[in-house]
C-alpha cells in the first residue's frame, strides 16, 4: 500500500519542463522550428512566432505554413527563407504593434 502511495505521490509532483527551441533548415526552403508558443502572425513573406527563447522573426518569398503541432510547440515553415531574427524585450511590443496594424 506504501508503494502504492508513494508511486501517485512522485507523480503527481513531476513539473513540467520547458520545451527545447531548435532551428533547423534545409535548403533555405524548409524551416523547422521547436519551442514555439504561438504563431502570432503570418503571411507569405513574414512569420512573427513567439517561441521560449523569445519573438522568432522568419522572412521570405512564397512563405506557408506547412506543419504546426500547438501541443508539441512544432512548426514548419516552407518556401524561399531570406532571414531569422530574434526580437529582445524592448522590440516585442513594437513586433507585436506592426503586426496588429497591419492585419485589421
Amino acid at each position: 500500500m506504501n508503494n502504492m502511495n508513494f508511486y501517485n505521490h512522485n507523480e503527481s509532483t513531476t513539473r513540467h519542463t520547458e520545451k527545447d527551441h531548435q532551428l533547423k533548415i534545409n535548403n533555405r526552403k524548409l524551416l523547422e522550428i521547436t519551442g514555439v508558443r504561438e504563431v502570432d502572425s503570418f503571411d507569405n513573406e513574414e512569420f512573427l512566432l513567439e517561441t521560449v527563447m523569445g519573438y522568432l522573426i522568419v522572412r521570405g518569398h512564397n512563405l506557408q505554413l506547412k506543419n504546426l503541432d500547438v501541443g508539441e510547440g512544432i512548426v514548419s515553415i516552407k518556401g524561399k527563407i531570406y532571414e531569422i531574427s530574434y526580437m529582445d524585450d524592448q522590440h516585442q511590443e513594437k513586433a507585436k504593434g506592426i503586426f496588429s496594424k497591419l492585419f485589421r
